[in-house]
C-alpha cells in the first residue's frame, strides 16, 4: 500500500472539504484554532473480488486546538471503506453506523418510576477515568457493538458506581449480566428515558444547557429530531470558555466538543438532552 503511506490525512481532507469547513468554523466561532491536525490509517480487513480489492481501515485523526492560552488535544477514529483498482484508489467512503443496533421499544418515562428511592454516590473521576481509559478500545469484560456508543457510556457509569437492577427483565432498569443486558445498558433511544424517569440507583436530573454539566453527566442526541435517540456521550472535561468537551465510542471520539456540529450525523433539527447524574 506504498500509494497510501503517508497520504492518509490528505486523503481524508479532499474527500470531506465540507466536513472540514463546518469542524473549523466550530472553532472559529469558539474563538480557537485548529493548529495542528495528523492523520494515521490502519488497514484491518482486505477482501478480494473479481475486479477489484477492497480495504477497510481506521484513520486516527489528532487535532491540536488552541484557545485563548489554553491548549487541547482532540482524538477521532472514522472507520473507511475504499477500492483498489489497477492501482488506483476509488469510492473511498465513510462506513456509516447502524442507525440503532438494537430493538427500539415504545418506552415512557413512567415505564421506568419506582416508588422507592436508594441514593448512590457517584464516583465522577473514576467514571471519567474509565472514559479515557478505553475510549478507544474495549473492555473485553463486555460485549462490543457495532454501534457502541451507548454501551461505553453505561460502563462508565458503572465504573463510576452505578448500581444495577432489573435483571432479567431486558425492558426494566439497567443491568448488564453475562450475555444479556438492558435496553437501556446499550440503546441510546432507551438510556435517554431511562435517565430521565428513573427514581432510584442511576438516574439524570435534566437541566437546561450543556454549559451546566460537568465531568462525568451525559449528553443524549437526536440528530434528526424526530423523536428517535441516535447517540451518547460522556463529559470528561471542559475547554477555555467552560463547555463540555466528550468522550464517545462508534466514531471514537476523545475530547471533542459537544455539540457534534462537525459530524457527518448532524442535521439542523438535532436535538439534545443534557442530564446531571447521581442527583
Amino acid at each position: 500500500m506504498k500509494k497510501l503511506k503517508g497520504a492518509w490525512l490528505k486523503l481524508f481532507q479532499s474527500d470531506n472539504e465540507a466536513w472540514w469547513k463546518r469542524k473549523k468554523k466550530l472553532w472559529e466561532e469558539r474563538d480557537a484554532e485548529i493548529v495542528k491536525i495528523n492523520g494515521k490509517g490502519e488497514i484491518y480487513q482486505k477482501l478480494r473480488t473479481a475486479n477489484a480489492v477492497e480495504y477497510e481501515y481506521l484513520l486516527h485523526l489528532t487535532y491540536l486546538i488552541k484557545q485563548d492560552n489554553h491548549f487541547h488535544r482532540e482524538e477521532q477514529v472514522v472507520p473507511y471503506r475504499f477500492q483498489l483498482i489497477d492501482g488506483d484508489i476509488v469510492n473511498h467512503h465513510v462506513i456509516p453506523s447502524i442507525r440503532n443496533q438494537d430493538e427500539i421499544k415504545p418506552i415512557k418515562p413512567d415505564d421506568f418510576r419506582e416508588i422507592s428511592e436508594v441514593r448512590f454516590s457517584y464516583d465522577r473521576r473514576a467514571a471519567v477515568q474509565y472514559a479515557e481509559r478505553w475510549w478507544n478500545s474495549y473492555n473485553p469484560e463486555y460485549r462490543t457493538f457495532d454501534v457502541d456508543c451507548t454501551n461505553y457510556v453505561s460502563q462508565c457509569l458503572r465504573a463510576g458506581g452505578a448500581p444495577m437492577r432489573g435483571a432479567p427483565n431486558r425492558e426494566n432498569g439497567w443491568w448488564y449480566s453475562g450475555d444479556n443486558w438492558s435496553f437501556s445498558w446499550a440503546v441510546a433511544h432507551s438510556l435517554r428515558w431511562y435517565l430521565a424517569g428513573s427514581n432510584q440507583g442511576l438516574k439524570g436530573k435534566e437541566v437546561e444547557s450543556a454549559e451546566e454539566l460537568i465531568p462525568g453527566d451525559i449528553i443524549c442526541y437526536d440528530f434528526q429530531g424526530d423523536g428517535r435517540w441516535d447517540h451518547n456521550t460522556i463529559v470528561v472535561s471542559k475547554d477555555a470558555y467552560g463547555m463540555p468537551l466528550v468522550n464517545a465510542h462508534t466514531d471514537n471520539s476523545r475530547h471533542r466538543y459537544w455539540s457534534y456540529e462537525d459530524s457527518t450525523a448532524w442535521t439542523p433539527n438535532i436535538q439534545y438532552k443534557f442530564f446531571r447524574i447521581g442527583e
